[in-house]
């Protein structure tokens, strides 16, 4: 690895902000970044970051390969959609291209247990050319690493409730969308609920097929199972519409969402495991109402029974510092795709 970090930023939309910037801060350095939005190709970085110019100028999908080819980075950033499905064109490249990667992709930080297909073909390419591909961001501490270092403090565990609600305007239309938002409910429940109105044996038919598309709590759920060392016997999600009883604004859809109408979800899911712990977690993302606010409560129940509320987390910004501490992990880890729970704790870094 060189003297600095150096690390190609993919998707230079509202996380990018604070990614770059604290790549910056930590002593590494971006020596690329890509984009698919027409308004930002060819313009230097230091004006999506709010900084002098750096130098690197935003290039079109079509030139990545090429410009990660001539970089050579030791790892690529790539914060753009919520689905694995979404992001793996851009996780294929950086494996085909033997590049580390990790991605705030909600779903690709535990993808195995609702899409095998496509973490098994990003595994075996990236095991081929010796790299490591992974997912975090917020849900890697405030829905894992908090949760099982209460439970490593417990005696005896017999149920872990988790629910987390965050305001969909701060990621952007990728992920505003994937929550429903604007919907009618009419159409909320054909686009978005309708994929949990099937039987468990139609579930992992999807799951198998690389069909299924999972809420948040879904992969995190896996996580930890995995994590605490838990095997999983079955696992369900309901998924309802948000709403408001006023019009509301998104900035992030641009459009008024009708009072009535989905401001976004809520995921619940249950996992019953084989022994006998119950994970029942839940995540509200919706275009939030000024009255509205960020907020992370986790209990484990049991011997003894232990409550974490985080008030007003400022998740974006947690969400890209994850993203940046973790990058010295992802270089030194194994190769193939690499859940961040055999990564061991997140340190916190000065320097990457």
């Amino acid at each position: 690895m060189s003297e600095k970090t150096r690390v190609v930023q993919y998707g230079t939309g509202k996380m990018s902000v604070y990614t770059m910037r604290y790549v910056y801060e930590k002593g590494g350095e971006i020596v690329g970044a890509i984009d698919i939005n027409p308004s930002v190709i060819g313009k230097d970085i230091g004006e999506i970051i709010g900084t002098e110019n750096k130098g690197i100028k935003v290039v079109s999908i079509e030139d990545a390969e090429s410009m990660i080819k001539q970089t050579k980075p030791d790892i690529v950033i790539v914060t753009t959609m919520s689905l694995i499905r979404d992001v793996e064109d851009a996780l294929m490249l950086c494996a085909r291209l033997g590049v580390n990667a990790i991605t705030t992709c909600e779903e690709a930080f535990y993808p195995i247990n609702s899409n095998p297909v496509i973490t098994s073909r990003i595994d075996e390419m990236a095991k081929k050319t010796g790299c490591t591909i992974t997912g975090s961001g917020y849900q890697d501490i405030y829905w894992g690493q908090l949760i099982s270092s209460i439970a490593a403090s417990t005696q005896t565990i017999t149920k872990i409730k988790g629910s987390s609600s965050y305001n969909v305007e701060d990621y952007g239309i990728a992920l505003a969308k994937a929550h429903g938002a604007g919907l009618t409910l009419e159409e909320f429940d054909k686009q978005v609920a309708s994929v949990d109105m099937i039987s468990q044996e139609e579930r992992q038919a999807m799951i198998d097929k690389g069909e299924y598309l999972p809420s948040y709590m879904w992969n995190v759920n896996g996580w930890l199972c995995d994590k605490l060392g838990l095997t999983v016997k079955s696992q369900t999600q309901k998924t309802v519409p948000q709403t408001h009883k006023e019009d509301i604004y998104s900035s992030t859809l641009q459009m008024t969402v009708k009072a009535g109408d989905a401001t976004g979800m809520s995921a619940v899911v249950t996992t019953q495991t084989e022994e006998g712990i119950t994970i029942e977690s839940e995540c509200i993302g919706k275009v939030y109402s000024k009255d509205d606010f960020d907020k992370n409560e986790w209990t484990v129940i049991g011997e003894p029974e232990t409550t974490l509320i985080i008030n007003r987390p400022s998740t974006v910004e947690l969400t890209c510092a994850t993203i940046v501490n973790r990058i010295p992990d992802v270089i030194k880890s194994k190769p193939g795709y690499v859940p961040t729970e055999e990564m061991g704790d997140l340190q916190y870094r000065m320097k990457i």
